[in-house]
């Protein structure tokens, strides 16, 4: 006799869910078990029908639909609300990240209220039209990713401008003359964001720092650092910080410690370098044969937890490299002094 072979269930599971919340979407007011669903979307065999079951079990954790009953689940509202970020586009509408869906909920520009790129935003889901793209609303902007912007200052006789060349911030700030803060027109400054009312266009911001003229090596440097938001000061809090530690190791230190100073140790960096942040040794053991060591500066020892200057040196992460300069993950104290491998 012969055997009868297993058909294969060749479903993506993330497509299957998508499809299934269209469902709901569309008819929101309607509740459907594993078994209407599957009749729904033309799936018969049991592995299939299964599957229908878990995606909507997992709809309901996430708390997009809702169970009325054992089994029997409804849309728990019209549309949904969901948590995500911000992509925008290059015409001024946007994308929605969430972890809720695999697919990306559009917003059109009207829509977005006032949301900018990376923000963490609340959407509303409309309810899903036939054969088309999930659609939405931004109802609430929970954390703005940015709210300093680098621009172009424009006066006029009673108000200003901050002009920004950014893509991802598509609208000038508007700048009261008693926030201008000494910043005059054509000056480069970097202005934030004060309010943003829904029924203006713009927002209201003050400038926080004047750059300098545009053209100007170092305005223009400047100007990137801020774009990007890489800090080229530390807080004067950091700065104490970092002046407290001792130049040199304690003696109660060093005992805890292998001592390495009277093994041939040397760096490979340019011979403007500064911090020496890592080292290499070499000698020959008792054995004939040749030990290399690898010597890492143990920055650890003097960023303590908890202090002003472990939060700078975490929120930094890494030193950033430019044409013409460093912008350091660390003081100059420590980065070219006690947590640089320097030569007796």
């Amino acid at each position: 006799m012969a055997i009868k072979k297993q058909k294969k269930v060749g479903i993506d599971k993330n497509a299957l869910t998508n499809k299934i919340l269209g469902i709901f979407s569309n008819s929101p007011n309607k509740t459907y078990n594993y078994k209407q669903m599957s009749k729904l979307l033309n799936l018969r065999e049991k592995q299939e029908k299964q599957l229908v079951s878990t995606a909507m079990a997992e709809l309901a954790e996430s708390g997009l639909i809702k169970e009325i009953y054992t089994g029997k689940y409804k849309l728990r509202s019209r549309g949904g609300h969901l948590v995500g970020k911000v992509e925008m586009n290059a015409n001024c509408s946007a994308f929605i990240h969430t972890d809720e869906l695999t697919e990306k909920i559009y917003i059109s520009e009207r829509n977005l209220n006032h949301a900018l790129q990376g923000d963490t935003v609340k959407v509303y889901m409309y309810a899903r039209r036939k054969t088309r793209r999930l659609e939405g609303e931004v109802v609430e902007v929970l954390e703005r990713a940015k709210t300093t912007f680098v621009g172009t200052v424009e006066v006029s006789k009673n108000f200003a401008f901050l002009v920004t060349n950014n893509r991802s911030m598509p609208y000038d700030l508007f700048i009261p003359t008693a926030h201008l803060n000494g910043a005059k027109n054509g000056d480069k400054a970097i202005a934030r964001i004060t309010e943003w009312p829904r029924n203006m266009k713009n927002p209201t911001g003050e400038i926080v720092e004047v750059l300098g003229r545009p053209g100007e090596n170092e305005v223009e440097m400047h100007a990137i650092l801020a774009e990007f938001g890489l800090p080229y000061r530390f807080p004067p809090e950091v700065e104490k910080e970092a002046a407290a530690i001792p130049d040199e190791l304690a003696e109660e230190e060093i005992r805890k410690r292998r001592d390495f100073r009277k093994v041939p140790t040397f760096t490979i960096d340019p011979a403007d370098a500064k911090d020496f942040d890592d080292a290499l040794s070499l000698r020959e053991t008792k054995n004939g044969q040749w030990e290399v060591g690898v010597h890492i500066a143990d920055v650890t020892h003097y960023v303590r937890p908890k202090t002003r200057l472990e939060e700078e040196t975490s929120n930094r992460a890494t030193s950033v490299y430019l044409v013409d300069r460093v912008v350091p993950m660390l003081p100059e104290k420590l980065s070219n002094g006690v947590c640089s491998l320097r030569p007796d």
